[in-house]
């Protein structure tokens, strides 16, 4: 294991144009860091800078304190799980798994080769798939053979390469599952790049946000959806996305489409000067105010306004509404939608409601809106005017503390285990 640092990393093409812009991540060891972004933001770039498939054209790269530019990338002692999973399709599984212990000829013995296999097949559930070959396998199962060979390389870290996106649904549920209780049982520095959310939000002990080969924003998920930086981390964390309509301050009131609103006075001070201001809500502040009792009120505002439909999906429905933005609402929408990658970002509102709402469309319709969570961000440069830096500090300080207490579970539940099959 070992931690991983990036200095001010620069990758630039032959047009000069710098797919990775001076950024610097600070990797511990056994951290697991996911790397994420709209297409074309540098992630896998910067995977490959790390792992010495592309060269780093400024910066350093320091593992374990060592610089690394110039080290091929089989002297990184690094293993890479791919999104084909780059299985030997002759080989059994045993042997795909054994490849890189083959590989350093005379390195290991064939005792020592059988017991790296089949631990790590006995980690990852393929004792019983070991004479297969690929060809037989589920797309699950042939991921977890890509693991296994990264396993018996006893590498200092993992890298992972949108590992999941071949998978359907289901499986990439079961197998983000594996993942992470795998990564936490080995302690392993892991660095994994993804486009999905839910893999970004549930992975990561820290996820970093790239935008156009910039670093926005690096911090515990719960941080990011709670205290994001700027609009562009705000509108590309979460699902359904935030929700950003226009306001303005008058009176020591914020005034918005759906109604005027008593904001918390901190917050309102935070963007003094301001003409006009993009308010941040997430769907899960709004709630149906027939469902929100009488001293929680008072910590918000209702307003009425008429759905134009609902989604009803069993634990949880939406509610929509929309919204005339004027001109330059519109483009600042049309700018973010391009940031994300997102063909359009409507003039629409998605609500969070309970699933016992009956609010439905082309009725009259209460909602309650908790005004103490909005955000407001700076509609010219997209800063985040009311983040909570040191309120977001401590979320992901707690967060890596979690950590550090599932691993320690982990290997004590791993070292009882072993004591009970040696006994």
């Amino acid at each position: 294991m070992a931690s991983i640092t990036l200095k001010n990393l620069v990758k630039k093409y032959g047009d000069g144009f710098p797919a990775v812009n001076d950024v610097s991540i600070d990797i511990e060891d056994g951290e697991f860091i996911i790397l994420v972004g709209p297409s074309g933001c540098g992630k896998s770039t910067l995977l490959r800078m790390i792992v010495g498939l592309e060269d780093i054209t400024e910066g350093e790269l320091l593992i374990d304190g060592e610089r690394v530019n110039d080290k091929a990338p089989r002297d990184r002692n690094l293993a890479m799980v791919f999104q084909n999973y780059a299985l030997y399709p002759h080989l059994t599984v045993y042997e795909n798994i054994a490849f890189p212990l083959r590989l350093a000829k005379g390195k290991h013995s064939e005792d020592e080769v059988k017991r790296l296999v089949e631990e790590a097949a006995s980690t990852l559930e393929l004792t019983d798939h070991l004479q297969r070959k690929p060809a037989n396998l589920s797309g699950g199962q042939r991921q977890r053979v890509a693991m296994g060979r990264a396993i018996v390389r006893q590498a200092d870290a993992f890298l992972f390469d949108e590992p999941l996106s071949n998978l359907d649904a289901k499986l990439r549920g079961q197998m983000r599952s594996e993942i992470s209780q795998m990564q936490r049982r080995l302690a392993v520095t892991s660095v994994y790049v993804t486009h999905d959310q839910t893999e970004a939000m549930t992975l990561g002990d820290r996820v970093a946000v790239l935008k156009k080969g910039v670093l926005q924003q690096i911090a515990s998920p719960r941080e990011l959806y709670e205290e994001p930086a700027n609009i562009f981390v705000a509108g590309f964390i979460g699902s359904p996305s935030m929700n950003f309509i226009p306001g303005q301050i008058e009176d020591g009131k914020l005034k918005t489409v759906l109604g005027d609103f008593d904001v918390p006075a901190e917050k309102l001070a935070r963007a003094e000067g301001k003409k006009i201001v993009m308010v941040g809500i997430r769907p899960g502040y709004f709630e149906d105010a027939k469902l929100v009792d009488e001293a929680k009120k008072q910590h918000g505002a209702t307003f009425t306004t008429e759905l134009t439909h609902t989604e009803w999906l069993g634990n949880e429905q939406y509610g929509y509404l929309n919204f005339e933005p004027s001109p330059e609402v519109r483009d600042l929408l049309n700018s973010l939608a391009k940031d994300l990658d997102a063909d359009e970002l409507k003039p629409q509102i998605v609500v969070t409601l309970d699933a016992s709402s009956r609010l439905r469309a082309g009725r009259e319709s209460e909602l309650w809106l908790d005004t103490r969570k909005l955000h407001l961000f700076d509609p010219e440069t997209g800063e985040n005017l009311t983040r909570d830096a040191e309120a977001g500090a401590a979320l992901t300080d707690e967060a890596n503390q979690e950590r550090a207490e599932e691993i320690a579970m982990a290997r004590e539940h791993d070292n009882s285990a072993g004591e009970q099959r040696a006994s």
